[in-house]
């Protein structure tokens, strides 16, 4: 059986490991550091984060930690279970087809608490948001409550609001921590009827608004800034920024500057938070057993990936296999969800910049050679599918491109969303029919991803 992760940490595995190492303290990641455990880099807004570790409290009675871990993924609240051909079915049993989808385990279910004064409280995360993109305070989120990013970046500098004044852009795995996948993806749709999809984020506590369509805007031109650059480029030479797009589900980089032809910078959503500002960092110890614990979120990674490629279902496959073999001494590894994958990336890394994925150094990554024909790094399958609109079938399931995020455009394969990205990919078909990708950006498509497993600590 796999552990529930409602409960948070339990501090006294911390304190028994701790004290192995030497009765490190968990208010010192530099002793983390030199006692084998990587403090992680989390997200890069173009400066070296410094890493400090959130406190611990015991809870005599139970001996559990009061809150959850310092960076707890929040459930992607994915319920249904699917085939390749984006079908609902009944939730399959071990060793049946497709065993160990997203909505087979539970992770930390939401928690927000609406205060009342324009601002929400993550319970979980311990982050407060503005509960608002309505910028200009006229009740209607549209074109107008847009900002660019230098503008974005501007104003949290000088933001009071709800009697606070230490306001600031979310990192990405910040703002990723509110992303819902019971989402609907619009993406195609004609018209300007939203009335029967979902976004991307928890209408009941979080205001939210489609892209302005009478301001020339997409239904799913939605994105959410951040204040994670990507340390490459995209686009041929575009600064870039991680956006989240809460219309569609998915990470993409968007330039932050204007491009050839424009008079000014993409337009984005803006929610600001504040408080824990330790979220988003990665505390690794290397197990020495080939396996990789991130005492941050409280899941134990593989060290090294699957070496190949693999269609949807095949990776379900491939998982229960390893269970089957007690690999590494467990049989309870699991396909991670989406954002359990997502808090394994490193923003200060890219094949550009580091030569590298976009991974702590301490995992394995199998290289590839990519549309281009560059030394690259794999995509990553989840076990998340990727709703779609109603009345359309959910045949893609989301990926996370630790290596550079391809895409057809100019004539040429680049990379066009970043080293990060999260996109979704067709669960089962060819490559081959998709030679120049697919989307706006000619998003390429591969479907035969890699897989690091994962498991509860």
């Amino acid at each position: 059986m796999k552990k529930s992760q409602a409960m948070g940490f339990p501090v006294f595995l911390i304190f028994l490991w701790l004290t192995a190492c030497g009765g490190t303290s968990t208010g010192d990641l530099a002793d983390l550091d030199a006692k084998g455990i990587d403090s992680g880099t989390g997200d890069t807004t173009g400066e070296t984060n410094n890493q400090t570790s959130s406190e611990a409290f015991i809870d005599s009675d139970t001996e559990e930690t009061a809150l959850p871990y310092p960076f707890a993924i929040v459930d992607t609240h994915q319920t249904n279970c699917y085939n390749s051909r984006g079908a609902i079915i009944n939730c399959p049993a071990p060793d049946q087809p497709f065993y160990g989808q997203d909505a087979q385990h539970a992770g930390h279910p939401s928690s927000y608490t609406d205060n009342g004064d324009g601002t929400v409280t993550d319970n979980i995360t311990g982050l407060m948001w503005q509960k608002s993109p309505d910028i200009n305070g006229d009740h209607l989120i549209d074109a107008a409550d847009k900002m660019t990013f230098g503008d974005a970046v501007a104003a949290a500098e000088s933001l009071s609001f709800a009697g606070y004044s230490d306001w600031r852009l979310p990192t990405v795995k910040e703002l990723y921590s509110l992303i819902d996948f019971r989402g609907t993806d619009p993406s195609g749709i004609d018209g300007y009827d939203t009335s029967d999809l979902v976004p991307f984020i928890d209408t009941e506590y979080f205001d939210f608004g489609y892209g302005d369509t009478s301001a020339g805007d997409r239904l799913i031109d939605a994105q959410f800034a951040s204040a994670s650059l990507y340390v490459s480029t995209t686009m041929n030479g575009n600064r870039t920024m991680f956006g989240v797009n809460f219309a569609d589900g998915r990470i993409k980089g968007y330039p932050t500057d204007a491009m050839a032809g424009q008079t000014q910078g993409k337009g984005f959503y803006v929610l600001y938070v504040r408080d824990n500002p330790d979220y988003g960092k990665n505390v690794f110890h290397d197990n020495g057993d080939a396996t990789i614990s991130d005492l941050a979120t409280g899941f134990m990674w593989s060290q090294f990936d699957s070496g190949y490629g693999m269609n949807w279902e095949s990776s379900f496959a491939w998982v229960e296999q390893k269970n089957r073999e007690n690999y590494l001494g467990y049989s309870d590894w699991r396909l991670p969800d989406i954002k359990e994958l997502q808090s394994l990336v490193d923003y200060s890394r890219s094949p550009d910049t580091t030569a590298s994925p976009a991974i702590n150094p301490l995992f394995h990554s199998t290289a590839i050679i990519n549309e281009a024909g560059q030394t690259d790094f794999p995509w990553f399958w989840s076990s998340t599918t990727h709703g779609n609109q109603p009345d359309y079938p959910s045949e893609k399931a989301c990926y996370l491109a630790f290596g550079r995020a391809m895409g057809y455009m100019f004539g040429e394969w680049i990379d066009v969303h970043g080293a990060g990205a999260q996109r979704s990919d067709p669960k089962t078909g060819s490559a081959a029919d998709y030679p120049v990708g697919h989307g706006p950006q000619g998003d390429a498509i591969r479907i035969e991803n890699f897989v690091r497993l994962v498991r509860d600590i």
